[in-house]
């Protein structure tokens, strides 16, 4: 699988997070989210994304703890992404942030 392949399905999955969200399906948006997290977690920019519309998933959604999480996490993001991160974590507050998980079995092809 090339780079592109890999970051043309984050941005394809950012988007259906945003639609859900926007239609109030919730638990879609979060579910694209994670995957949008997941594959752009080796990436600067793309993880950072990432957090930002769980940030803004919180919001909408009024989840106290995710909002404060994905502050933190944001940040995180930005000092850590370069040197390391916990392979195949789903980025929500849900999960702990440093906890590596295995891959879900519909992104493994883009690794």
């Amino acid at each position: 699988m090339t780079n592109e392949l890999l970051k043309t399905e984050f941005h394809k999955q950012l988007k259906s997070g945003r639609e859900a969200l926007h239609l109030k399906k919730h638990t879609i948006a979060f579910y694209h989210f994670e995957n949008a997290h997941i594959l752009g977690q080796k990436h600067l920019w793309r993880h950072t994304i990432s957090h930002y519309w769980m940030f803004v998933f919180g919001i909408k959604t009024q989840n106290t703890k995710e909002i404060i999480g994905q502050i933190f996490r944001i940040l995180a993001s930005l000092l850590f992404t370069l040197i390391w991160v916990p392979k195949g974590n789903t980025g929500g507050t849900n999960i702990s942030p440093i906890k590596p998980i295995p891959i879900r079995k519909e992104l493994k092809k883009y690794f």
